[in-house]
């Protein structure tokens, strides 16, 4: 299902730059940490589900980042947060004999090789001939220089919350992009598959597009994919998005 705000196409004409947010919406990180996640199993003689791995792990993640926003915890790169709430997954589920502080080093950088969506470099191929288009990630930028590189997504820019040492939905990220890319809010529209971005997006003065992306979490984890009346576009692709942005 794709849909357009109607009130809002005039206001969508002013659009001149896209931001993206990345993990999720662009790649998929189910299916990397699936694949290796069942050579683990066969190596060790395990039987760890890794979809529901992963939905933990991710959750962790939120978790700590949610902290750190509210300056419970100090700023640091998400790859180091990624890799302490390995280890809190590891002990939850009693795993920890089980991996070497090398092996969760190696674990961890599945974050950096994550796969592209089937629809998501020539959707960003072809809003790239109109627009200006740009990461807007969580992830650090190392990181996301490694996921794009990997994933092989043509961005004209990259930025990601780091260069703010924050976190979305700090509106301090949502800044990076009017100050680096040299737009006013209303004429950059955000798009994420998740509702909490956009929502922080709109609240900063940016437009929205919600793609839904399914399998995010694998087969076994729903997430919620219902059109709220706030969106600006809501898509089921990034061709899609091209397509009703007019490219």
């Amino acid at each position: 299902m794709n849909q357009t705000n109607e009130d809002n196409m005039l206001t969508l004409q002013t659009i001149k730059a896209i931001t993206f947010d990345v993990q999720g919406t662009c790649v998929d990180f189910v299916q990397p940490l699936q694949g290796t996640g069942e050579h683990i199993n066969h190596a060790k003689g395990l039987g760890i589900d890794w979809s529901s791995f992963s939905f933990e792990w991710r959750r962790l993640y939120r978790n700590m980042l949610d902290e750190v926003i509210s300056g419970q915890r100090s700023w640091m790169r998400v790859d180091s947060i990624y890799r302490q709430t390995l280890d809190t997954l590891l002990e939850n589920k009693k795993l920890s004999a089980y991996f070497s502080i090398a092996e969760r080093d190696e674990l961890n950088t599945i974050w950096s090789r994550l796969e592209p969506w089937s629809d998501s470099i020539e959707g960003l191929s072809r809003l790239r001939q109109k627009f200006v288009t740009s990461t807007l990630s969580n992830a650090g930028m190392a990181v996301m220089v490694s996921v794009v590189k990997h994933a092989g997504l043509p961005f004209d820019a990259l930025l990601t919350a780091e260069l703010a040492h924050n976190y979305k939905p700090s509106p301090t990220v949502y800044q990076l992009a009017v100050d680096y890319l040299g737009y006013r809010p209303h004429e950059i529209l955000m798009v994420a598959c998740h509702k909490y971005d956009l929502n922080a997006a709109r609240a900063f003065g940016m437009r929205t597009a919600f793609v839904a992306r399914p399998l995010e979490f694998g087969l076994n984890f729903k997430p919620d994919l219902a059109p709220e009346p706030w969106f600006d576009l809501y898509v089921d692709s990034l061709v899609a998005l091209a397509e009703a942005l007019g490219v």
